[in-house]
């Protein structure tokens, strides 16, 4: 169940191409593409899985292993046999013992007369192994599949490679429509979990957002509850996921997999990063950031402001891969062991400063979304402010555009505690900062998980102000 709540949007897309598809059977091409992208684990077979088994036709799911080219060919023959496709019988008859020749006969399979889905899983680990598949599936679109009422879904993990697949001079530019699956947003964690919003955002810090991880997390369980489940039971996807996806994308990149914990343990400049990961050279370091960048894995943030500036921080994009590396994947063994209980108490004596950091993307995130409203103008850029020495350090800077602003049009602190509001404290430090920054009557908010307990601000927002953002 756990899979598919919000994920009404992306069932819809769907639909709406094979829509598409079924109004134009009597034309010469009424065959339609899509690429579906998105991070490992995050539902998006499930999500196609779900969709041919509610459209009810003909279909064909194959998803690729990483192997030899053969085995690869063999694989996509047995599921031709097992699928409900129509002319299935032609690949027993011919066997075919090239890519180009399969392509063309799971054509031939497919009916004349009705819609198809085709569903193409892990299309990446192909673009590896087989000689110019792109080229291949761009002839065979071409040629036969599009000629064919066929919805043909082709998904994978790897962001780059999925993006290159439909990118200027490639093969198959243009053929597809660009589907992204993203995590669940907190809106749609909040309905899943039956949480208030203040906890929904806990959940989302947690969780990631990620379909597998939500639905092991019982309805209207406190995030307590939920952690404490979770840390007995040493197969659960809060513990597994994040390992099983890293596997999958760093097979042989250990420098990348180290660098990616450096940060992930709370290192965030460059210098401390390389002196995290065992002291590695600056080039080494280079290489393997470029890397965790390219893949959408990790962020190299600049400071929002109306100077440059070259105080780059590095943050892991995904909040549950955060979680993960800061607070399980250092003591798996003490889990393994059954004593997840001390796993639980050092996140419980962390977890206000830690969930402070990792909560402010989010919030950024929110605001972006949720402006212009009555209190503040809109903001092409939410981002941040930081010194070399971080004695100015400000939470939200809206501006005209970023990182190098021609106008700041609001600067904000967050506070997200559960028991302490946004106080004059807070705001007298909010003004200092802002002084450090400009000498302009730049207006300040505060976003505070607790209330607001103090005037002179323009504006304020708590979490269910928040929410309505992601509604």
């Amino acid at each position: 169940m756990g899979g598919f709540v919000g994920r009404e949007q992306e069932l819809a897309s769907l639909d709406s191409l094979l829509g598409q598809v079924r109004s134009e059977i009597s034309t010469a091409r009424p065959g339609r593409c899509v690429l579906m992208r998105g991070r490992r684990r995050i539902g998006k077979s499930a999500l196609a899985e779900e969709f041919v088994n509610r459209s009810g036709l003909p279909s064909l799911f194959y998803t690729a292993a990483r192997a030899d080219a053969q085995i690869e060919l063999r694989q996509l023959m047995d599921d031709v046999s097992a699928s409900g496709l129509p002319g299935k019988d032609v690949f027993a008859e011919m066997a075919p013992s090239t890519w180009n020749g399969a392509l063309q006969l799971l054509a031939d399979a497919l009916p004349d007369d009705g819609p198809s889905v085709v569903v193409i899983d892990e299309v990446p680990y192909l673009m590896e192994r087989v000689d110019a598949f792109e080229g291949l599936l761009q002839r065979a679109w071409d040629r036969f599949l599009s000629r064919k009422p066929v919805l043909l879904v082709l998904i994978g993990s790897d962001l780059s490679m999925m993006e290159a697949l439909n990118g200027y001079e490639r093969p198959f530019h243009q053929r597809g429509t660009e589907m992204v699956v993203g995590p669940l947003n907190p809106h749609e964690i909040q309905r899943m979990l039956q949480l208030s919003p203040a906890d929904a955002f806990d959940a989302a810090v947690v969780t990631g957002g990620l379909p597998l991880v939500c639905g092991e997390w019982p309805r209207g369980a406190s995030l307590w509850e939920y952690l404490h489940g979770a840390l007995t039971n040493p197969v659960s996807a809060l513990l597994v996921s994040a390992e099983r996806s890293l596997a999958a994308e760093f097979p042989v990149e250990a420098q990348a997999r180290q660098v990616l914990q450096a940060i992930g343990s709370g290192e965030r400049t460059f210098t401390n990063i390389a002196r995290e990961a065992g002291g590695i050279s600056h080039s080494t370091l280079s290489r393997a950031a470029d890397l965790l960048t390219t893949k959408g894995m990790v962020a190299g943030e600049l400071p929002v402001s109306l100077r440059p500036s070259k105080e780059r921080r590095y943050r892991v994009t995904d909040p549950y891969l955060r979680f993960w590396l800061s607070f399980l994947h250092p003591h798996m063994p003490e889990i393994e062991r059954r004593r997840g209980d001390l796993t639980l108490r050092r996140i419980v004596s962390r977890w206000s400063t830690w969930r402070g950091r990792a909560i402010e993307p989010l919030v950024r995130e929110s605001l972006a979304r949720l402006l212009p409203d009555d209190r503040l103008p809109e903001a092409p850029t939410v981002g941040s402010y930081w010194t070399r020495s971080n004695d100015v350090e400000i939470d939200i800077v809206g501006a005209d555009r970023g990182p190098i602003a021609r106008e700041l049009r609001f600067l904000g602190s967050i506070k997200w505690l559960e028991n302490a509001a946004f106080d004059d404290h807070d705001l007298a430090a909010l003004a200092r900062h802002r002084a450090a920054l400009t000498g302009d009557p730049v207006p300040l908010v505060a976003v505070s998980r607790n209330g607001v307990s103090c005037s002179g601000l323009t504006a304020s927002y708590g979490p269910d102000d928040l929410m309505s953002a992601w509604g």
